[in-house]
């Protein structure tokens, strides 16, 4: 039987938000099967939001979850970590309104997880399987997804810079894949939107201790890329992390070209809505 499985004991961690340049402080927590992905604002009288779609808010530079007028900022990297390394269900406590951006992957998120330890829990796991196509276009920005066996991402990127241009990779999520292959690459952003950034109150914590910062033709960053191909290796990251929003694992292939969190936002509103294009099924090994 395969079984839903939680942390084995509490972590702690602080750190600065991204785009609030608050301080942060955060413990994951086990949580009950069947109770997926919760964060509490400890600062707020425990004011619970699950991480799921209904509580998208917006998705300019970072996803950002609503619930009653309580926000919760940049929860891709941690929700990607959470996915990628197998938990299921996690009390995520936090006392400010962004979690922290760490170096601007997941790694450092992986590496706390696995010093605590995941432990099996009694309950199957549950997972949404695609049963037919479903895409969303928007200008040059095309999503998709469709059924399979597994969990696939088919990600290109294509920007007009000498250390990213058009990247594409196929990433299979399983056995440890997430850790040796996506979970190190950091976000990124340029030089000439920082201004403009900063004027919208966003990147206020942002620094090359937790970004790859690009120039025009080359990067501030001292320290080399993690991979030649770190770029489409964080936005499949990203990927991940959105779409553990739907609240469960998924079988099914994603193929994305160009895409953002708006468009990831997007394409799963638009699969829970055409209700012939899912399931939820029970795993039976």
């Amino acid at each position: 039987m395969n079984f839903q499985r939680s942390l084995s004991g509490s972590i702690e961690t602080s750190g600065i938000g991204l785009h609030t340049g608050v301080d942060v402080n955060l413990s994951l927590k086990p949580a009950p099967a069947n109770t997926g992905y919760v964060f509490v604002r400890t600062d707020l009288d425990d004011f619970e939001i699950p991480a799921s779609v209904e509580y998208i808010s917006h998705c300019s530079y970072a996803t950002t979850l609503v619930r009653n007028g309580v926000l919760l900022s940049t929860c891709e990297h941690l929700l990607s970590a959470l996915r990628g390394t197998g938990v299921d269900n996690c009390f995520i406590e936090l006392d400010n309104i962004e979690v922290p951006i760490l170096d601007g992957s997941s790694e450092g998120w992986v590496e706390l997880i696995e010093r605590v330890g995941i432990a099996d829990q009694d309950e199957p796991r549950h997972y949404l399987r695609v049963l037919e196509k479903v895409d969303f276009v928007q200008d040059d920005r095309k999503m998709s997804i469709e059924p399979s066996e597994k969990f696939e991402i088919e990600c290109v990127i294509d920007f007009k810079h000498p250390f990213i241009n058009r990247q594409s990779l196929l990433f299979e999520l399983g056995n440890g894949s997430f850790g040796r292959e996506i979970a190190s690459a950091r976000t990124f952003g340029f030089t000439n939107e920082i201004e403009m950034m900063r004027r919208a109150n966003l990147a206020l914590g942002g620094s090359l201790d937790n970004a790859i910062v690009l120039t025009p033709d080359g990067m501030l960053n001292e320290t080399p890329l993690r991979f030649c191909d770190e770029f489409v290796r964080h936005k499949i990251l990203d990927i991940i992390g959105d779409v553990a929003l739907l609240g469960m694992p998924v079988l099914g292939k994603i193929t994305a070209e160009r895409s953002g969190h708006a468009i990831h936002a997007s394409l799963m509103s638009k699969l829970l809505k055409t209700e012939s294009a899912w399931r939820v099924v029970t795993a039976q090994s």
